[in-house]
């Protein structure tokens, strides 16, 4: 056995799939199977999971604007500490 880390609010959601599936297989069910559970699930549709995990259009120039943008915050601060 291993031991992972994760944060509280996927171990919550982690616990309501678990808790679900238990509910549907009417047994208990731990960690371990419903992880089992959800990356059998991303085997069978992976057409779904690189959809999902794809980069949204636009996304790489709102990134770029975000940039010039804090890279003008952080030169307008600069300017008002040196003043």
């Amino acid at each position: 056995m291993s031991t992972i880390s994760i944060k509280e609010d996927v171990k919550e959601e982690l616990l309501k799939f678990a808790s679900e599936l238990q509910i549907r297989m009417r047994r208990r069910v731990d960690y371990n199977e419903a992880i089992h559970h959800l990356l059998m699930r991303r085997r069978k549709h992976p057409t779904l999971l690189r959809e999902a995990c794809a980069t949204m259009p636009g996304v790489h120039d709102a990134r770029r604007t975000l940039a010039e943008e804090r890279k003008r915050d952080d030169e307008r601060a600069e300017r008002r500490l040196r003043h």
